[in-house]
Order: C-alpha cells, then sequence, then structure tokens
C-alpha cells in the first residue's frame, strides 16, 4: 500500500498498473455483532465513535465490469451516520440481500461492513470488460450501484429494481485505503481540486441536481422561487449554489448568524435564521403548530415581495415537513429526500389538495445526473462545500459532527493521501476559484 500512496504522491501513474494489489487494506467499518449496541437509546445519544472501527480487512475478489480504487479521500454524509448507529435499520440487513443475488454479490454479505459513499482517488485494477478506465486514471465515484439486468433500469437507473447506494447498501465503501466500485460509478476528477476537495461533492451534489433541477426532480426554472432548508448544510449549500447558477431565487433557511453569513457569501439575498425567528414547528411530540407555518409564509413574503415559493427542497423531513406543504403557492412542489430528523411526515392535506400543489420524491440520482453534476464542478461553475478534514483515524468524531450538525458544508476524511492540499493538477483553473472553493473551510 505504501508503494502504491508513494507512485501517486509522485505523479506516476503509469507504475500503477505493475504494482501488486495489496491481500489487505485499512478500512472504516462497523461490525455485526455490535449492530444492537444502541438499542434502547434516544437518536441523538449514539455515538458512531463507538461503532466505527478502523481495521484491516481483506482485498475483495475483483469481478467483470468492476475497478478497485486506491483511495484518497473519502467524506462523511448521512448515510454514514445512519449506518453507525444502525438506523433506521441495521445495514447488515441491505448486505445479506445483495449477497443472494449472485454467486459474485456473495462478497458482500460479511460480519462487517465497510462503509462510505464518496471518493477520490486512482484506479488500480479493472476488471474483465472494462473499456473506459485503466491504472493510473484520476477519478471520483459516484455512489449508484445498479445491476442493469432489468429493462425498467434503462430510461432512468434509478428505477432499476437492484438499485442501491454503494457503500451503504452494498459493502467495500469509499471510507477505506481501497475501494470497489462498478466501473460506471467511476467519473473523471476535477484538475483543479485536491483529493479531498474532489471527494466531498459527489453524493450531495448530484443528489441536489436530480431534486432541484433534473426532469426526474423539481425541474427548476430561472426565476422560481425555491426554500431551501439547510442551506449551508452539505445538501443545502450545493442547493443554494444550483438555484443562483440556474437563475432561481433562493429563499435560504439557517439555523445560525454564521450560517447566514456562508449563504449570504454564496449570493444568496434572502435568508431566514430560524434562531433568531425562533420557530417551533411542533407544541410537542405529538402535535403541529399551524401558526407557525403562517409566520414563516409570512417571512417568506416580506423577503420575497409577497410571492409565495414556487419549489421547496425538503430533506430534514419529520420536523419540518408539515410547514413546507403550507408555504408552497399554489401549484408548488414540495420535493423530499432523506428526512434526516424523521421519517414519518405529517402534513395537513387540505393546503395540499385544495391548492394543488405537488408532492415529489427524488432519490440520488441516475448516471447521466451524477455525470452532470460533477461536470458542473469540473467547469467550476459549483464548488466544493468542504469545512473541516480529518484523518481516517478520527472518522468517528467526523460522523459524530454530521450527526449533531455541528458542522458545515461536507466534513472530508484523509484516506491514503498523508496530508491536506495534494491532488491539484490544473492550478491555473485552481485560483481562478481559489475563494469560492475555499469559502466553508475553517466555519
Amino acid at each position: 500500500m505504501n508503494e502504491i500512496r508513494d507512485a501517486i504522491l509522485a505523479d506516476q501513474l503509469d507504475a500503477l498498473g505493475g504494482l501488486a494489489v495489496p491481500e489487505s487494506y485499512r478500512a472504516v467499518l462497523v461490525r455485526k455483532d455490535e449492530q444492537d449496541m444502541f438499542v434502547g437509546m434516544p437518536t441523538k445519544e449514539k455515538d458512531p465513535r463507538k461503532s466505527l472501527h478502523v481495521e484491516e480487512v481483506p482485498t475483495p475478489e475483483l469481478g467483470p465490469g468492476e475497478a478497485i480504487v486506491a483511495v484518497m479521500a473519502s467524506s462523511v454524509n448521512y448515510n454514514t451516520v445512519w449506518t453507525s448507529i444502525f438506523e433506521p435499520v441495521s445495514t447488515f440487513g441491505f448486505l445479506e440481500r445483495y449477497g443472494r443475488v449472485s454467486e459474485l454479490t456473495k462478497r458482500h454479505d460479511l460480519p462487517y461492513h465497510v462503509v462510505g459513499s464518496d471518493l477520490a482517488g486512482v484506479v488500480l485494477r479493472v476488471g474483465p470488460g472494462v473499456n473506459k478506465w485503466k491504472p493510473g486514471d484520476e477519478v471520483v465515484a459516484h455512489c449508484l450501484s445498479v445491476e442493469l439486468e432489468d429493462p425498467a433500469g434503462h430510461d432512468d437507473t434509478m428505477m432499476d429494481p437492484q438499485q442501491r447506494i454503494w457503500g451503504f447498501e452494498t459493502n467495500f465503501g469509499g471510507l477505506a485505503e481501497l475501494a470497489l466500485v462498478k466501473s460506471n460509478q467511476l467519473m473523471p476528477k476535477p484538475a483543479h481540486l485536491t483529493w479531498e476537495e474532489a471527494a466531498s461533492p459527489g453524493l450531495v451534489n448530484s443528489t441536489a441536481y436530480r431534486q432541484l433541477v433534473s426532469k426526474n426532480g423539481a425541474n427548476m426554472k430561472q426565476g422560481d422561487t425555491v426554500l431551501i432548508w439547510g442551506a449551508s448544510g452539505g445538501l443545502g449549500s450545493y442547493a443554494t449554489q444550483m438555484a443562483l447558477n440556474g437563475g432561481a431565487i433562493p429563499v435560504c433557511v439557517v439555523s445560525s448568524p454564521e450560517k447566514a453569513e456562508i449563504v449570504r457569501a454564496m449570493g444568496a439575498e434572502l435568508v431566514i435564521d430560524r434562531s433568531a425567528e425562533g420557530y417551533r414547528f411542533w407544541k410537542d411530540d405529538d402535535t403541529q403548530d399551524p401558526k407557525e407555518w403562517q409566520r414563516l409564509g409570512k417571512k417568506i413574503r416580506e423577503l420575497t415581495g409577497g410571492e409565495d415559493v414556487d419549489i421547496v427542497f425538503e430533506h430534514p423531513g419529520r420536523e419540518t415537513f408539515g410547514a413546507s406543504v403550507y408555504v408552497a403557492k399554489k401549484g408548488g412542489t414540495i420535493i423530499t429526500c432523506a428526512s434526516t430528523t424523521g421519517y414519518l411526515h405529517e402534513y395537513d392535506n387540505r393546503y395540499l389538495w385544495m391548492n394543488l400543489k405537488k408532492i415529489l420524491s427524488s432519490h440520488f440520482a441516475n448516471y447521466k445526473e451524477a455525470w452532470e453534476a460533477n461536470r458542473l464542478i469540473d467547469k467550476g461553475l459549483i464548488h466544493p462545500t468542504l469545512s473541516k478534514v480529518y484523518p481516517m483515524e478520527e472518522v468517528g468524531q467526523a460522523a459524530l459532527d454530521v450527526h449533531r450538525n455541528a458542522h458545515q458544508g461536507k466534513v472530508g476524511v484523509l484516506t491514503l493521501a498523508p496530508e491536506e492540499g495534494l491532488g491539484v493538477k490544473d492550478a491555473e483553473k485552481r485560483q481562478k476559484h481559489i475563494e469560492a472553493i475555499n469559502r466553508f473551510r475553517g466555519v
């Protein structure tokens, strides 16, 4: 593994094909025999530092249409948090089901789960039938894993019956020194970014693209007013950029004055600080407060000159969903994914039904959408929102930051890269965008 890392750091990428693939590698994982460790505890008290381990694991067999990537950096997403706290279900059930698909997928059904749904690194080996990629290629990976043996997946790969999220519903994820991916997950690494910067947008950038921009999502157009919950967070920070970049008008909801400053620095002018406004959408665990929905709607109209929002970019879920349905304009769209505050949504159907509003669902992105989202990064039209980077040994703390919403943008993790700032190949392009690239750093 040291030889592989040294070759990459020395930019001797052509040599990688001649180096042996290690028989084992270090990886971040959860253990099956610990999947009940948090039973009975409140969600907020479940601590990823206790369940995420860095261990040496055997390198998986390389199959047809697959690639092994030497991972320089990765990042933490909410699905890593869910895996680490075994909520809403243990991911070992996903691995067991995937293991029953074929002889090859049995590799994934193990007593440990290597997590992580982002990576930036270098191709080390490709399996039979792979022609687009070769050892030495610098890549990032999107997290859509599909078998594509069913016609339903060929119009929109997210509709494949065997659609899974790599590193969450499959094994051998990106929070590791090596990762096993399907070769069609690979995309070119933007040359102006460091390893850790390039690893951070993947999942959330593609998710925001489908949810907000794609015809499979809200199909945002110029001039649309878009309410974005958590506008400085891992997902919302990309939605904010896409709204601004696409000629829409974002109304950014944040939870502190510091986060308000971040979205203003991104170019947003209409900002709601929830902490300053003191919204309490729930009177108690079972009862929402419609007066608070109305107060939010009034605040939005104050900011927009009397207009309600065309689109609500929904991902908190239970805490905010009743308000989201209420504040969308007549005929407007509530586009939802993730539900980070709870999956059991409640809303007053009168405001949906009688005002002809639409609730649409969105989940990650298909191959085309993921490529388009990565192209925006490469063109310098959308920028990474990386705020902090941890070494792999401290991944538990990184996941805890995300679990407790103590982070801004994205939290990165170094795997093979020995330090931050490595991997830039296009310094001229980087300098052009350096202020935007660093906007979230240290916040």
